[in-house]
């Protein structure tokens, strides 16, 4: 396959394929007679693991250790599951910060009157 019918198979951007391929992280299988990229179906099926795992938020370095383990038949799932609770942990972190942001945000709506007078507990609020 070609870098087009590869990025599109993998719903993924060419750009983000050559990327890929630029950084060692999906390589093509090699080139063709004029040096175009060449994609076989292992190479695919890296691919759609990176998308998803990035989709999980994993970083590019995470999706390379990610990929090592599953190329690696004898890895241990105790290797796999690390990661993904490391992730799990990030998340939850995230999920944390932005419940806070939200229901700071909400209290100061929820205190501006909303009307024409220029007094605004928002712009107080993002000011302080």
């Amino acid at each position: 396959m070609n870098i087009g019918a590869v990025a599109e198979a993998s719903e993924l951007p060419t750009k983000t394929v050559r990327y890929y391929a630029d950084i060692g992280l999906v390589t093509p299988s090699g080139r063709s007679s004029s040096g175009y990229r060449v994609y076989g179906k292992s190479e695919l099926r890296k691919l759609i693991f990176v998308r998803r795992a990035r989709s999980f938020g994993f970083s590019v370095e995470e999706c390379r250790e990610l990929l090592g383990l599953y190329a690696d038949r004898d890895r241990s799932s105790r290797d796999v599951k690390r990661l993904a609770v490391q992730r799990i942990e990030e998340i939850e972190n995230k999920m944390r910060e932005l419940q806070s942001l939200h229901d700071e945000l909400s209290h100061l709506a929820n205190t501006c009157h909303g009307d024409d007078r220029p007094d605004c507990p928002i712009i107080s609020g993002l000011a302080s």
